[in-house]
């Protein structure tokens, strides 16, 4: 019984936002330049911290002595008026003394009695105190310190000192317009500092970001880099960065500098490889096609012998031998010169626009559209043929599905398929070739087996040169490796791309080429009756068999 695993429960749109939030808040995941103005503001805030509360502490001890002094000055006035000779009984009302200022408080303390408790107001006339403020300054100590008590008119510094008729003079001052002249501090110190934080964070963003700017034209000039193809063909790598973001001396300017001799080193290191390359293929192709000849000659020589010459049986079966190496060794001498070729039109046309599909120029003048259908089926006979122990089947259209490639081309792709699923499964596995048309209009030529599949390790480079896993899929005969790469090279040299897919029982290899025709839906597709052979699919329209020229195994 199958066991249905539980999908994973969806992340709460809450918790994604505070996962979100959470690395906004987080300094790393910040750019560059707001992590350089965030530390400066942060320390022009300290600054400003620090400057407002020394500020506020020596205006504090300056205004408050100033304060003390006048209180003290007050005091003396108060009492040489209080005790001025000739005074008998109760002395004067303290707050007649000259030079008493508006807001000045003046009481005198007569055994444990309170008289003459006022202030004098602005206007110069007297404002009694209440009988709670009575008793606040009753509470005061004479040993000569300044004491601060809230009043009903207010907070007042206050100074009380015994007279020599022994009374307790009181005298006080007014703490408003200290305390009004700190708060001013407090306030200008804000707001200057708020103001000159903007301004700076404004100024610091625009100062850092311009000279970051050379990081960015570097970041743009390595993803320009990072875009291009520098694993095959000739490659040039004109990237550069400006020379304003690459003069020595700075560290952004060192950065540059290095990044582009960097560059220049990738450059002299591309062209070598493309040098090295071009020798290869060049080698390649000339001696494919030098060896041909002699190849031509072993082969009739061989068959002359056989013919002619009356050898033993070791002899004829040695001659065999001979025979069957040069016949293999013809094969992958073609092979090699068909991709040597592909490698020359490649060169010669060049990589096209990512909007053309990576389509080779050379061979998007291919001639009048194919039609793919008849090709499909007769190469499923040519396989059948050669290769009668496999179940062989075909699903291909009733419309006409056409291609715009070459047809010789075509033909070899699909031959190469086949026979490379022909060598590469058990007999007795079933090859399913189907073709359709996508809704773009692009043909799609599928080529399945239900054999033991690839190796996921292999499929991997399945498409490269001379890459063999004859443990991958059990086969009888080895392979040169060259098939698949013959399949690829003649895909993309018209515009198309191939694919392999691969699971124990289902290996398919999916083709992809431009379509001649219009974008439409898919046709339906119709399989084809068996034929009266076993494990073969037949052609209904009775095309004469084709025998295969070769088949090149993966």
């Amino acid at each position: 019984m199958p066991v249905t695993t539980p999908a994973a429960p969806a992340t709460p749109p809450r918790t994604a936002a505070t996962a979100r939030a959470k690395e906004l808040l987080h300094p790393a995941s910040w750019h560059l330049s707001t992590r350089l103005v965030v530390v400066m503001l942060a320390l022009l805030t300290v600054i400003c911290a620090l400057v407002g509360m020394v500020s506020y502490t020596a205006l504090s001890v300056t205004v408050k002595s100033q304060l003390d002094a006048s209180l003290q000055q007050a005091a003396v006035r108060t009492a040489a008026y209080y005790t001025s000779p000739g005074t008998t009984g109760p002395g004067p009302d303290p707050l007649n003394a000259r030079a008493t200022s508006a807001g000045q408080l003046s009481a005198v303390l007569s055994d444990g009695v309170v008289h003459y408790a006022g202030i004098l107001s602005s206007r110069g006339t007297r404002q009694q105190l209440t009988t709670a403020d009575a008793d606040i300054l009753a509470g005061l100590s004479t040993n000569g310190t300044f004491s601060d008590r809230t009043l009903s008119i207010g907070e007042y510094r206050l100074a009380a000192q015994a007279v020599p008729n022994g009374d307790t003079l009181i005298t006080g001052l007014p703490l408003a317009a200290t305390k009004q002249t700190l708060q001013t501090l407090v306030v200008s110190i804000i707001l200057v500092s708020l103001a000159g934080l903007l301004a700076l964070g404004w100024a610091g963003t625009a100062i850092i970001r311009r000279s970051l700017r050379p990081l960015a034209v570097l970041s743009g000039t390595a993803t320009k880099v990072a875009t291009l193809r520098l694993d095959a063909g000739e490659v040039a790598l004109s990237a550069r960065v400006p020379e304003a973001a690459a003069r020595p001396g700075t560290e952004v300017g060192n950065v540059g500098h290095a990044f582009n001799a960097m560059l220049e080193n990738v450059s002299h290191a591309l062209q070598a490889r493309q040098h090295s390359e071009t020798k290869l293929r060049r080698f390649v192709a000339d001696a494919s096609h030098e060896l041909r000849t002699p190849l031509t000659a072993i082969r009739g020589y061989a068959e002359l012998l056989s013919m002619t010459e009356p050898l033993s049986t070791d002899g004829q079966t040695a001659l065999g031998r001979v025979q069957a190496q040069s016949v293999r060794m013809s094969k992958l001498v073609e092979d090699l010169l068909t991709l040597a070729r592909l490698d020359e039109q490649q060169a010669a046309a060049g990589t096209a626009a990512p909007s053309q599909g990576g389509r080779n120029h050379a061979a998007a003048a291919v001639q009048a559209p194919v039609n793919v259908s008849p090709l499909v089926m007769e190469a499923v006979r040519d396989i059948q043929v050669a290769t009668p122990g496999h179940e062989w089947q075909f699903t291909v259209p009733d419309e006409p599905v056409e291609a715009a490639c070459g047809e010789s081309a075509l033909r070899q792709v699909l031959l190469n398929l086949l026979s490379n699923a022909a060598k590469h499964t058990p007999t007795g596995t079933a090859v399913h070739t189907s073709l359709s048309q996508a809704p773009d209009g692009s043909v799609v030529l599928e080529v399945s087996d239900n054999g033991p599949g690839i190796d996921p390790a292999f499929l991997a480079v399945v498409f490269d040169r001379f890459s063999r896993a004859d443990t991958a899929r059990t086969g009888t005969t080895g392979s040169t490796g060259l098939g698949l790469s013959i399949v690829q090279g003649m895909v993309q040299a018209h515009g198309g791309t191939v694919q392999a897919a691969s699971v124990p029982g289902r290996t398919t290899f999916t083709v992809r080429l431009p379509g001649a025709a219009s974008p439409q839906a898919p046709a339906k597709a119709t399989p084809r009756a068996p034929a009266p052979a076993p494990n073969v699919t037949a052609n209904p329209q009775g095309l004469p068999p084709r025998m295969p020229d070769r088949g090149i195994p993966r």
